[in-house]
């Protein structure tokens, strides 16, 4: 076999496997990183949120500070339930366009092999 020939099976493997394999390797790690970046920000939020409400506790001493406590802690729950479900949406959208990405990756191979298959038998 001549160095033109390998160097022809080469860019078939790379054009076939490892280009490919590539491809999706990075859109996974990019998607890891998104995905830990917004669990980091929310479990900081959350954090946040519950020292906060702990400290606020702290300074209930009397029965009006109380009903405030009581008060705020509805309006907090309320802006909560707000929060995560803004999260949930936001990590739902994430893996949409996770799988969108994967599925352009996927036709895109597709073609390629079949290009490259049908230069092949030529």
């Amino acid at each position: 076999m001549t160095n033109d020939t390998f160097k022809m099976m080469n860019d078939q493997a790379d054009k076939l496997f490892m280009g490919p394999t590539r491809d999706y390797a990075k859109l996974a790690v990019d998607y890891a990183e998104k995905l830990i970046d917004a669990q980091m920000d929310a479990a900081k939020t959350y954090t946040e949120i519950g020292l906060k409400q702990a400290r606020a506790a702290l300074e209930v001493r009397d029965p009006e500070a109380f009903k405030a406590y009581a008060e705020e802690q509805q309006k907090i729950a309320k802006d909560l339930t707000e929060r995560v479900k803004g999260d949930a949406e936001k990590v739902v959208a994430m893996n949409q366009d996770f799988v969108n990405e994967a599925r352009k990756l996927v036709e895109t191979n597709v073609k390629t092999a079949s290009e490259t298959a049908t230069a092949a038998a030529k």
